[in-house]
């Protein structure tokens, strides 16, 4: 049956509701959000299930939500808590001086680095120092706010570990290098990002010298040394291990005579596939290794905790549950959308992963590409697809989650450890300023650019 053909457009409500929470919740009922939001994703959960399954059944809600978690959420928690352990053990220790020039070098190193550990294990890595370098000062936002957009999102196009969807592409034969092409928009952007960062950093250093503030240390006289070096064995066995888990799936070793993945049968449709679970082995045995092999003083050093990585794993089951009503839409009406143009996929693609997981919302529109029958292109699992076409949707998916607080979990995360290290951070509203501000005037020089 194609539930997103029956499906109304109310039955999106629970995902629209869990969102509001998370925005608005915090601004009037902080201490309370803190203490109760796993209760608020009980229940806009709960507020889907339930209704789906009076009219579709049990079977098919315990399908729909089984496919939910086991599919898309485990994997993807497993992997966000392997990089947040193995970065956590990670110093960058010394008396870095945040200075404009210093933070713009920061920045570039993080965002040429998502793309090699993906964004979560880049973001993981580089924040804490770049929170350290500039503890002296009192205008912090914006540091973290770009650090967001470049590190978190921006800087994970270039391969297939960078950000999921690539990977996604990866897995439907879009060859491993082909994000290379992406280098010209990734670079642009960078430039243009990177050049108004340093001169709003500029203004409100001087601003912070001007009141009276000092590091403690001459600029010129900076001393760095890394700690936990050993942890980027773990970090390359989490990348190979997200690697692997697009190539077995690929191998006859793991599908039936059908094609089908083989793997732990769930329910109905639904299977925790091997090359899954032998992904996750290998995150996890990284994370415990990294942890035994690691001395208490370094996550003391980095003052790491847990409550980044919770909020993530809780706000993000409760999005991935309530928004699968809008994905079964999405996948049964996208082709009606009338897209063609590479302009509009790069927009379409990009708003709609703004609030939607990137992955799926990736795949909806790749396949809908592949359906335009282009006439030469990359080949794929789902049709050829024109260059500029693949182009506009892999951009889409992976910068413009950059929108949101929730268009990728690193955001989340970055937040998190940002305001328990002192850092002022703005609303969900307050941040969809600075992207308004920054990022969509950014993403239309890219259309004029390129996809037009």
């Amino acid at each position: 049956m194609d539930l997103g053909a029956s499906l109304p457009l109310w039955s999106c409500i629970p995902f629209v509701g869990m969102l509001l929470c998370i925005a608005v919740c915090p601004l009037v009922k902080d201490e309370w959000w803190e203490k109760n939001k796993q209760y608020a994703v009980i229940f806009w959960s709960l507020l889907f299930i339930i209704p789906f399954c009076i009219k579709y059944g049990i079977y098919t809600g315990a399908e729909e939500v089984a496919e939910s978690i086991v599919g898309d959420y485990l994997t993807f928690i497993v992997l966000l808590f392997g990089l947040f352990c193995v970065a956590g053990n990670i110093c960058l220790e010394g008396d870095l001086v945040g200075s404009p020039k210093v933070n713009v070098v920061m920045l570039l190193i993080g965002t040429l680095l998502s793309s090699w550990v993906g964004t979560t294990g880049a973001s993981m890595v580089m924040i804490r120092p770049i929170i350290r370098a500039n503890s002296w000062r009192n205008r912090r936002t914006q540091i973290v706010v770009f650090f967001i957009f470049l590190v978190s999102n921006i800087g994970g196009c270039l391969t297939p570990v960078g950000d999921p969807p690539l990977l996604m592409g990866f897995m439907r034969g879009v060859p491993f290098f082909w994000s290379f092409k992406l280098f010209p928009v990734f670079l642009v952007n960078i430039i243009l990002l990177l050049g108004v960062f340093f001169l709003l950093d500029t203004r409100a250093y001087r601003k912070d010298l001007a009141d009276g503030n000092r590091p403690d240390i001459n600029p010129g006289q900076s001393h760095l040394r890394l700690t936990g070096t050993h942890n980027i064995i773990f970090l390359v066995m989490i990348v190979g291990a997200v690697i692997l888990s697009g190539v077995l799936p690929l191998l006859s070793l793991f599908q039936n005579a059908a094609g089908e993945g083989l793997g732990i049968h769930i329910i109905g449709e639904v299977t925790l596939t091997y090359p899954a679970l032998i992904e996750v082995a290998i995150i996890l045995a990284a994370a415990f290794l990294s942890f035994k092999t690691t001395p208490k003083q370094i996550r003391l050093n980095n003052h790491f905790n847990w409550a980044a990585i919770q909020e993530v794993a809780i706000l993000f089951i409760g999005i991935f549950i309530t928004m699968i009503p809008a994905l079964l839409i999405l996948k049964s009406r996208g082709g009606e959308l009338g897209l063609t143009q590479p302009w509009q996929m790069f927009w379409i693609t990009g708003a709609l992963s703004s609030f939607l997981d990137n992955t799926p919302t990736y795949l909806v529109f790749l396949t809908t590409a592949g359906t335009l029958g282009a006439a030469s292109g990359v080949a794929t699992t789902v049709g050829v697809v024109a260059p500029k076409i693949l182009m506009a949707v892999s951009c889409g998916a992976v910068f413009m989650g950059a929108n949101t607080y929730i268009g990728n979990a690193p955001n989340f995360m970055v937040r998190s450890i940002a305001e328990e290290n002192g850092v002022k951070m703005p609303s969900f509203f307050g941040y969809m300023v600075w992207s308004c501000a920054f990022l969509i005037p950014t993403f239309l020089v890219d259309m004029l650019i390129f996809f037009l």
